[in-house]
């Protein structure tokens, strides 16, 4: 494909992404309601032992969130058309057995972005009441709308799309550009950088929520090396056998 027609795909591509986010922010907005609620539970068992309450501070402020819930909802109901679509703008500069491993890694991303979704939004709630607990107890915990669901909406992605990457790790091994070697190597700096991001995601003092997501991301890595190996070994194992095939024919 020239240059030209591989714009022309990322924009099909682009524009189906889209379309699947709109339609699935449709839904988020019919949703908002009782999604809020769930928000607002952390709130709800702060406000039990102090003042606490969700507030907007624009005549705006709860139709804005209410656009934004559905925006977020949005993208994580339409994940697997967007997700299809980044394995299929990859695709074309394939050969038939790299676009059966890529549709095969396409269904395992789906499920793992959904599960680092349910994981960030499992975190969250303890974050909240952490971070509440170092106010005061005569103060008012006034939490402004936007920007405490923009602090929820972003944990819960970021987890989601973290939990994505070891897919693409063995899918790099699996075209011959990465290899188990290679990622196993690497493990420390791994676990460094899934440390970082864990603390980066959830408040330094909140050891525990840190690990609950490290913990899952770190199996994830050493299951992607492990699945590499596999993948490696097989490898080798066959280009032997083709190899001591051909010099069974020189020598014949």
């Amino acid at each position: 494909m020239s240059l030209g027609q591989h714009l022309v795909e990322l924009r099909k591509r682009l524009f189906r992404s889209g379309l699947a986010i709109l339609v699935g922010a449709v839904a988020g907005f019919l949703l908002s309601e009782p999604i809020l609620e769930l928000l607002q539970r952390p709130i709800s068992e702060i406000a039990e032992s102090r003042n606490a309450s969700l507030n907007f501070d624009t005549i705006t402020g709860a139709f804005d969130l209410r656009m934004l819930i559905a925006v977020y909802v949005g993208i994580i109901l339409s994940s697997p058309v967007w997700l299809y679509q980044v394995f299929a703008f990859i695709v074309p500069g394939l050969t038939s057995k790299e676009k059966r491993y890529t549709f095969g890694f396409f269904f395992s991303a789906v499920p793992l972005f959904l599960a680092g979704c349910a994981a960030g939004y499992f975190v969250f709630p303890h974050i909240v009441e952490l971070l509440a607990s170092f106010a005061p107890e005569s103060s008012a915990n006034i939490f402004q709308a936007r920007y405490y669901f923009d602090f929820v909406a972003k944990l819960v992605l970021a987890v989601g799309i973290a939990f994505v990457l070891p897919v693409f790790v063995v899918l790099l091994n699996f075209l011959g550009v990465l290899s188990a070697k290679a990622i196993l190597k690497g493990w420390r700096v791994a676990i460094l950088l899934i440390t970082i991001f864990c603390a980066v995601a959830t408040p330094a003092a909140d050891v525990s929520s840190m690990f609950l997501l490290a913990v899952p991301m770190v199996i994830l890595y050493f299951t992607a090396a492990g699945i590499a190996a596999l993948h490696d070994r097989a490898v080798a194992r066959r280009e032997a056998r083709l190899l001591t095939g051909d010099v069974g024919g020189a020598t014949a």
